[in-house]
């Protein structure tokens, strides 16, 4: 039988000899007929007579259909299991065995992806990790990204960075689209803002993590990640789907980048978006990103600024923690929501804040002061209504976006 729907998400054992995955055919289409192709058509292919004298090796390089259900609406949904050997355990490899050419012709979409527990790589850090390096341990983390996204110097971006650090800020992160341009060079915004993380230090005792875009090809985007690793850079944040899941591996499994990787989910609808096609989000941005090593990984909060669906979002989450990854809420999320985002799903998260943070009508570290406020006020469990808060950087935040 199908799994249940919260269920889709569920680690293998580690070990076990098959992967699974879930396909969603649309109504009009001979599930049982695409299940087949898939099955036989992504691992060994047919053979004749030729190989006779190897079909019982051939045979186990094959996928088999574990079950078949028409769905109310005429769709089907089937499980494939494919072996586990024909994988070396990279992330590439797999995309293109349970999708691959296939995701050229057929009309389907993979609901779910189950793994081995131990299939790929583990976070090297978590949020635990992040806990640990930022001595935080009773509260969810806050993290704010620098805003304007481009236009700004060097200099720019630590004059923003003092204001968050002033306010307690835990994270803060480059925007997306900032490659490594001219008027404010990688390398160059580390340095500036290095000095403003060091006395935050130095004056609280606490770090301040600050995930530095990367950019480039293969080649450079890796040697950029190690000289700004050696220069005390403490976090990095990477466009995986864009860059591709083997950047991330590779920086993973290098000792040269020993700090927390930080997965951007630009690019997720392109794979996810069409109803009828491509995969899940709880498999791009939850699966695959935790099983390729990512710590951390953004995706947006379904109550924010982007259309994003309650159940995409729960099983985005559900993967991530079940391999210890840190969950991020993003995409306009402001002091707010934090009530119903905490209600959902605890306290074990990274809070992302754009311009919840950096639009705040009284500043930038007011804006970081108003999550702290948020944060210690439904811990008390006391009412969000604006009239309820006093004067404050909460009550400020309330009036200009309102709340969940």
């Amino acid at each position: 039988m199908i799994p249940p729907r919260d269920d889709r998400s569920r680690a293998l054992p580690s070990g076990h000899s098959w992967i699974e995955v879930d396909y969603r055919f649309p109504p009009g289409t001979d599930g049982a007929r695409q299940a087949d192709m898939l099955a036989v058509g992504q691992t060994a292919g047919s053979w004749d007579a030729r190989y006779r004298h190897r079909e019982a090796q051939l045979r186990g390089h094959l996928g088999e259909v574990r079950c078949l259900e028409t769905q109310d609406d005429g769709s089907s949904i089937a499980t494939i299991a494919f072996p586990r050997a024909n994988l070396d355990g990279s992330i590439g490899a797999l995309l293109t065995m349970i999708f691959g050419k296939y995701s050229l012709g057929g009309a389907a979409r993979i609901l779910a992806l189950r793994l081995p527990a131990d299939y790929g790589l583990r976070p090297r850090f978590g949020l635990a990790g992040l806990r640990h390096r930022l001595g935080v341990r009773d509260r969810p983390l806050f993290m704010a990204i620098f805003k304007p996204a481009l236009g700004l110097d060097a200099a720019g971006h630590a004059e923003i960075l003092a204001q968050a650090a002033m306010a307690g800020l835990d994270i803060i992160k480059d925007d997306e689209i900032l490659p490594d341009l001219p008027e404010a060079p990688t390398l160059e915004r580390w340095r500036a803002c290095a000095p403003i993380i060091e006395a935050r230090r130095d004056r609280s005792g606490h770090d301040l993590l600050y995930a530095v875009n990367l950019s480039g090809d293969a080649h450079s985007l890796q040697e950029q990640a190690r000289r700004l690793v050696e220069e005390g850079a403490n976090a990095l944040l990477l466009n995986v789907l864009t860059y591709g899941y083997a950047v991330l591996e590779a920086l993973v499994r290098d000792p040269q980048v020993d700090v927390p990787i930080f997965a951007h989910p630009a690019f997720a609808g392109a794979l996810c978006g069409a109803p009828e096609r491509g995969l899940a989000y709880g498999v791009v941005l939850g699966t695959l990103m935790a099983h390729a090593g990512a710590d951390a990984v953004l995706y947006p909060a379904h109550y924010g600024s982007l259309p994003f669906a309650a159940a995409d979002e729960a099983a985005i989450v559900a993967a991530l923690r079940a391999h210890g990854v840190a969950p991020v809420p993003s995409a306009g999320v402001q002091p707010g929501t934090v009530p119903q985002i905490l209600e959902d799903y605890g306290s074990e998260l990274i809070l992302n804040a754009g311009t919840g943070i950096m639009d705040h009508p009284d500043g930038i570290g007011a804006g970081v002061m108003a999550f702290f406020e948020a944060w210690d006020r439904w811990q008390r469990g006391e009412s969000f209504a604006r009239d309820a808060v006093p004067a404050g950087p909460l009550r400020r935040a309330l009036e200009k976006w309102g709340g969940a």
